[in-house]
């Protein structure tokens, strides 16, 4: 097991995790492990999933001419584009 330490949390942050906590029956240890986990398996879930729709996508778009990111960005902001973010 590893051990993280997490400085500078709000006071407030810290209070609302207490409360969450002891919603769940769970010590304020417990409950960030809990929400911790949680985190770490939907991001590996997510990039699973991306990952298949990638291998679907490959052989529809086999053989086609693509245009590069950065000749689409610099398009984008030459037409000003840009002012809109």
């Amino acid at each position: 097991m590893v051990t993280i330490n997490v400085r500078r949390l709000d006071a407030d942050v810290v209070d609302r995790l207490k409360q969450r906590a002891s919603h769940n029956n769970r010590s304020l240890e417990g409950e960030v492990r809990h929400i911790l986990e949680c985190a770490a398996d939907d991001m590996a879930t997510k990039r699973a999933a991306f990952g298949e729709t990638m291998k679907r996508l490959r052989p529809l778009t086999e053989g086609r001419k693509h245009t590069p990111a950065e000749v689409l960005i610099r398009e984008d902001r030459d037409h000003g584009h840009r002012d809109n973010f």
